[in-house]
């Protein structure tokens, strides 16, 4: 069983940042600070928008000192809510007025003069807000949560290493089943398949399987088609598992066929820049300095031009956090921060290859989470 998560403390932590920031209020919509605060879940991101009667309303607010004060449309809290929430909850019923309610909540925080709002908040939900409170200076709750989210505590580490193992196995699964013939979107889908047997929440971002056969012909946006995968060609995996809210992130490419000497030595400089990036990864590096580490291997050999990615970035309750692996980010490396190693040479019509793990940050630097090998597949 996996150690708990204390709530509380991380509660009294944002209250010490708040009061040292001079915020009056916190307010957070659903999201990964949410849960980070509370542990209220939330749902599995979804193409269109999923919206409830006064869905702008869903969130709390945090004071220094105090309470939350959870406010949610009653059908979150019939349906996505089953073992309810700490704090003062308030829930607000399809036929009730929540301006009115929104308005009785801030007459009982009291005078706002500052706010910090959540970065993901809807803009409606602003709208509300500045009327209720009376027009408070505004400024980004991401200022106060991210430097506390982005130092995993063991038990985060723990639920992220369970991340990881999941989609190793995953691949471990799949990896033989690429093959000429499959569509990628049928790979996506036993990729999907395979994590949610292995007990993931949810995928932690949509799945991408992205065949160097078409890369010439892409749409943009595009992570998968329908095409059938070609012989003498690379197949390259983006997936992620959740294990009790936290992420995973994983990338590996299979050959299909006999690999030219161009896509072999493409994937040995995209192996070394991983390594290179990896062992730059140590406490008081800058997240740009990992990113020149592991991005000089690829520009020594030639293929610069066709590393068009970021080196990585943070994770945790959500699959994309800060620091970024990136060459403007000078955010130091300190120890429990957990981030991707993720190079890559796509070049359209040519050749593509990428591979990309989670690792930790200790003392001594950095740990891979993930063990699937990144020696070559090739599938007949």
């Amino acid at each position: 069983m996996m150690s708990p998560l204390d709530h509380t403390v991380r509660q009294a932590r944002v209250a010490e940042a708040m009061t040292r920031a001079a915020i009056d209020l916190l307010f957070l919509p659903i999201s990964g600070d949410l849960e980070y605060l509370t542990g209220i879940p939330r749902r599995e991101p979804s193409f269109g928008n999923v919206s409830y009667r006064h869905g702008w309303i869903a969130g709390a607010f945090f004071r220094p000192g105090k309470n939350p004060i959870v406010v949610l449309p009653r059908m979150i809290t019939e349906y996505e809510l089953p073992g309810g929430a700490s704090g003062d909850v308030v829930i607000v019923n399809e036929t009730h007025d929540a301006d009115a309610i929104l308005r009785r909540t801030a007459k009982a925080i009291g005078a706002v003069r500052s706010l910090a709002v959540g970065a993901r908040a809807w803009a409606e939900t602003m709208i509300h807000l500045r009327q209720a409170l009376g027009d408070p200076v505004l400024s980004n709750a991401d200022d106060l949560i991210s430097p506390l989210r982005r130092i995993k505590a063991p038990g985060e580490v723990e639920r992220m290493a369970a991340a990881t193992r999941i989609v190793d196995e995953v691949m471990a699964v799949i990896g033989p089943q690429v093959r000429p013939g499959i569509t990628e979107a049928e790979l996506a889908a036993q990729v999907n398949l395979e994590m949610s047997r292995r007990g993931s929440r949810v995928e932690s971002f949509d799945t991408g399987i992205i065949s160097a056969g078409r890369l010439d012909q892409r749409e943009p946006g595009t992570r998968l088609t329908t095409q059938h995968i070609r012989a003498g060609t690379s197949v390259s995996f983006d997936f992620g598992a959740v294990v009790d809210g936290y992420c995973s992130d994983f990338g590996r490419t299979i050959f299909v066929g006999e690999p030219d000497a161009e896509f072999l030595r493409v994937y040995e400089l995209v192996i070394a820049s991983q390594s290179a990036g990896i062992r730059a990864a140590r406490p008081g590096v800058t997240a740009a300095e990992v990113d020149r580490a592991s991005r000089q291997v690829i520009e020594a050999g030639g293929y610069g031009n066709w590393f068009r990615h970021r080196t990585g970035h943070s994770i945790g309750l959500d699959v994309h956090e800060y620091p970024f692996i990136s060459e403007e980010d000078r955010t130091p490396l300190q120890p429990g921060m957990t981030f991707t190693i993720e190079p890559s040479i796509f070049w359209p019509g040519h050749v593509g290859a990428r591979i990309e793990d989670v690792v930790v940050c200790e003392p001594s630097g950095a740990r891979k989470l993930n063990s699937y090998p990144d020696a070559l597949v090739v599938n007949d």
